[in-house]
């Protein structure tokens, strides 16, 4: 913290770029107000329909999220829906507990649970509980359908922020996320890119005072109260950031990126196919990578084959002749999902998740690999395997994918086995790339980097040591890279690296002339691939 007549400047950690100049509003997750209790059967009614309230807004904002955010809130649904949790409550209500008391109770013990975990991963997901237990509480002390009231434009300050908790809140105005803990690998953080909100965590303890903030997402910064100098310096800098990323918007329409000569294909990332509406995804080159979880957020069960084929067949015709890659479900590790991933995994991220879960439920992976193999008719379709560790996963999966565009075939479907790839982003499979007999690789920077350097990436407190440019991580990258130019064949990266300026040189020196990223993140990254190249900035 750095003080001063003009107001307080706290110093922390740049979780999505941009700048925000606003009323700070503090979002605490305290659940002020208190209650009567009622009868044992008014109080189990009350329960019931605080439940009931509080699972309808989670799918209401997982609903209008779309893509990994409404991922992102399956957990709290299947908590929701865990009915060994909620009649254990209901019987400590039957004993004459009040409802919001047995509520907390219940759900203050589960998330001490999940707290002493070992796991990062299961210590990570008690936030996700504090925030289902704070929202049903507040609907039982009469907060019932009141979401988020935060002024136009505000500066939202929090010692933390569920990602329930950031899709309630209308960002249309801009505005933008100062966290006191938090981490910039977060699921929140995540949302906050994808939507352009500056963000900064880890900012520490900040006083309950300052009418006015300054948010430098760029330089990790929040400034309280700052005076005309603060504010005019702030402003400029705002203004800079604009004007670059209006002339990043214009190299668009340029021709395609080039470093020392050679091409470098820029494709984009997307949850869904909404996202193809983006206004700079027309520029791309394709999609490099098409997640496929957004379809596993339905209640009522695993997606049917034509509900499938639908989404994908849309990309196919967004993208005309351009590659389109598909990864199947990546479900698993941080992607729980109810009815399909294995419950009271001790570790999770290297639990059965990505091509080991759907090799195990054939049942479901078969409807998504017949909708894939009929949408392949239709384009230049790629398909990717998530997760894997050795040669024979990867052909089990082509086996069983060949398999069944064989009876497809034969009942006079019209469809092809496309072109097979995997994600590397298990160590063992960058160490042993050359044993895979696969058509392309994409590298999964984000999975690999935690991997390689055992670190849960949504844990804040190992964010110091969660660095994608280590050596280690990029000595696998490069490994990669080169075996592809041997062999003549595609190796991209789609990670967060691929959209970091810092990790830009890094990877174009690894051997890469392939990334795909986020569409709003599309201009800043061909124009700074074009800064290197007419400024010699890679050593």
């Amino acid at each position: 913290m750095q003080g001063g007549a003009a107001g307080l400047a706290y110093r922390g950690r740049t979780a999505s770029i941009g700048f925000a100049h606003g009323p700070l509003v503090r979002v605490d997750s305290g659940t002020n107000g208190k209650r009567v209790a009622g009868t044992l059967v008014e109080e189990a009614l009350a329960l019931r329909h605080a439940i009931d309230i509080a699972s309808g807004q989670i799918a209401e904002l997982a609903a209008i999220a779309g893509g990994e955010a409404a991922q992102i809130l399956e957990f709290q649904v299947a908590l929701l829906e865990d009915e060994d949790l909620i009649e254990a409550i209901f019987a400590a209500v039957g004993e004459g507990d009040p409802a919001d008391v047995a509520w907390r109770l219940a759900l203050d013990a589960q998330i001490a649970d999940y707290d002493s975990a070992e796991d990062d991963y299961l210590k990570a997901r008690s936030s996700d509980l504090a925030d289902l237990r704070d929202r049903v509480i507040t609907i039982l002390r009469g907060g019932e359908g009141q979401s988020l009231k935060i002024p136009s434009g505000a500066i939202v300050c929090a010692d933390d922020l569920p990602p329930s908790r950031f899709l309630e809140i209308d960002w249309s105005a801009g505005g933008g996320l100062a966290l006191l803990r938090g981490s910039p690998t977060s699921h929140v953080a995540m949302l906050a890119r994808a939507r352009s909100i500056p963000m900064v965590v880890q900012l520490g303890a900040i006083p309950k005072v300052g009418a006015t903030a300054l948010l430098d997402g760029e330089g990790g910064t929040l400034e309280l109260d700052p005076s005309a100098e603060q504010v005019r310096l702030f402003e400029k800098r705002r203004e800079s950031h604009r004007k670059i990323r209006a002339s990043a918007r214009a190299i668009l329409r340029r021709p395609t990126a080039s470093w020392r000569g050679e091409r470098i294909k820029l494709f984009i990332n997307i949850q869904a196919v909404g996202d193809l509406e983006h206004a700079d995804a027309q520029y791309a080159d394709g999609i490099g990578l098409m997640r496929t979880e957004f379809l596993l957020t339905q209640r009522s069960g695993p997606p049917d084959e034509e509900t499938q084929f639908q989404a994908y067949d849309a990309a196919m015709r967004w993208a005309d002749r351009r590659p389109v890659t598909i990864r199947t479900f990546d479900a698993g590790g941080d992607k729980p999902v109810p009815g399909f991933t294995l419950e009271g995994e001790a570790n999770p991220f290297l639990g059965v998740r990505g091509l080991r879960l759907c090799l195990a439920r054939p049942e479901i992976f078969v409807t998504q690999l017949r909708a894939l193999a009929r949408a392949a008719v239709r384009g230049n379709l790629k398909v990717m395997f998530p997760m894997v560790t050795s040669a024979d996963e990867l052909e089990a999966g082509r086996k069983l994918f060949a398999d069944v565009v064989q009876r497809l075939q034969a009942d006079g479907v019209a469809a092809m086995l496309p072109e097979l790839g995997i994600m590397v982003e298990v160590p063992a499979a960058a160490l042993a790339v050359a044993s895979f007999k696969a058509s392309f690789f994409s590298i999964g920077s984000n999975d690999l980097a935690q991997y390689v350097l055992a670190c849960d990436r949504s844990n804040g407190a190992l964010a110091p040591l969660m660095d994608p440019l280590h050596p280690a991580v990029l000595e696998l990258i490069a490994r990669t890279a080169e075996h592809g130019r041997r062999a003549g064949m595609s190796v991209s990266l789609c990670g967060d690296m691929a959209s970091d300026p810092r990790c830009l040189p890094a990877l174009l020196n690894c051997g890469l002339r392939e990334l795909s990223v986020n569409a709003s993140t599309l201009a800043q990254v061909k124009q700074t691939i074009d800064r290197l190249s007419s400024g010699g900035g890679l050593g």
